[in-house]
């Protein structure tokens, strides 16, 4: 029986994570995952073509090994401080007594993509916020309404051609094909977020190692997205500097003993590392580490909350602040993010998983399960196993099928879909 399949590589700062899984309407049933370390990226950025390769190649065959099947095209993911982002209009104009059909909606989209950039930069998603009919603002959905002139509002997400290649090219030397390159927030945005709080106004925060990726989501789609190039890593490498430890080091303490608000570590609280050059551990007071901590995590706020500013959409965030990411789960980040940004905020990890899922429920996750639902919605018809491939385990290689519906209707309200 076919089956509609997906196959989302999540590549970032610090970790790759290939995922093959059956998309259905209520839920992910995930058959294959390969989860590795991450290297040669640093803040987004390809930063050394071999080692990311190695990375990715050894995240694939994971997935390969545990799906039974070899894996030949993904959907990937993409962040770092080369995204812009800008909002444009485009217009068209309606002929005869029919209504507006989705030729004129492609026609106005097109118009509205029609925008100068510099030559080193590229297209990476060109998202409808809304349309207006012969004045009439704010129409959601115009299909099949009457008027003489459409114009669409549109989001355009931008990236350096070069970072682009670079990544497509690491991908590539790994053997895997990339379908379509996707946004992290509005990957993550999918997976965590509710039809309410994209309805309300929300901002989805996404703090991963290298970039803290944001996207604020009004009236049911996509308004402002940005990536601030400080994530978790910028915590840990001032834990290292602070304690004089390695950077493993750093991490490990930074998870299992890190707070973001100090006034809620007991002062009497310590536990013992081993720094450089020393032969016995140390005893080390925690109230002091969430000292160094909270100064960083109350920085990285900052920015988001200058950031939202800029957009000039601070106003409108009814639904607050929904943070997923690898750094998301630090203690005490909630109180330092809502104290910051100064509006209800909620921590969120990827829901409605099935199969073998156990290591994708965590925030940490919430980018590379959104692919893979995004990633099938901009496509009507795509190939992500290799035809006539060997399986692994005995299983027939699978094709993904059509799906019904497009990138622009899955970034529309429900009712509107």
């Amino acid at each position: 029986m076919t089956r509609d399949l997906a196959v989302a590589l999540d590549v970032g700062t610090r970790k790759i994570c290939a995922i093959v899984a059956e998309v259905r309407p209520d839920d992910i049933f995930v058959v294959g995952v390969g989860i590795e370390p991450s290297a040669g990226m640093k803040k987004g950025i390809v930063n050394d073509m071999g080692q990311l390769t190695s990375a990715i190649s050894a995240a694939v065959h994971k997935a390969e090994k545990s799906s039974g099947f070899d894996i030949a095209r993904a959907f990937v993911s993409v962040a770092g401080s080369h995204i812009a982002s800008v909002n444009s209009r485009g217009a068209v104009g309606i002929t005869g007594q029919r209504g507006v059909n989705l030729d004129d909606l492609d026609k106005a989209m097109e118009a509205a993509r029609a925008i100068a950039i510099p030559h080193n930069r590229e297209v990476l998603h060109v998202v409808p916020r809304s349309y207006s009919l012969d004045g009439q603002e704010r129409v959601r959905s115009p299909i099949g309404m009457h008027g003489f002139r459409l114009e669409v509002e549109a989001h355009i997400i931008t990236a350096s051609s070069t970072s682009v290649a670079n990544l497509e090219q690491s991908v590539r030397a790994a053997g895997v094909e990339v379908d379509r390159f996707i946004l992290n927030p509005l990957a993550s945005g999918d997976a965590v977020l509710t039809p309410e709080e994209r309805e309300m106004g929300v901002v989805v925060i996404d703090i991963g190692g290298g970039t803290t990726d944001m996207a604020i989501f009004i009236e049911g789609t996509v308004w402002h997205t940005a990536v601030i190039p400080v994530g978790g890593d910028l915590i840990t490498n001032d834990i290292t500097h602070w304690m004089h430890v390695p950077f493993d080091v750093a991490e490990a303490v930074k998870i299992h003993h890190g707070h973001a608000l100090q006034k809620a570590v007991d002062p009497l609280e310590t536990f013992l590392v081993e720094p450089f050059g020393e032969g016995m551990p140390i005893e080390v007071q925690r109230n002091a580490l969430a000292e160094v901590v909270e100064m960083r995590v109350s920085e990285m706020f900052d920015l988001v909350r200058k950031e939202i500013k800029r957009s000039g959409y601070d106003g409108l965030l009814r639904a607050g602040a929904v943070i997923t990411g690898g750094c998301a789960q630090l203690a005490g980040l909630k109180d330092i993010a809502a104290q910051e940004l100064g509006m209800p905020v909620r921590v969120a990890k990827p829901e409605r998983l099935t199969g073998m899922a156990d290591a994708l429920r965590d925030p940490a996750y919430s980018t590379s399960v959104g692919l893979l639902r995004m990633g099938l919605s901009m496509e009507t018809m795509s190939v992500s196993v290799r035809a006539g491939s060997t399986p692994v385990k005995g299983l027939q290689p699978f094709r993904i099928g059509r799906v019904i519906g497009g990138f622009f209707r899955r970034l529309l309200p429900d009712g509107d879909q």
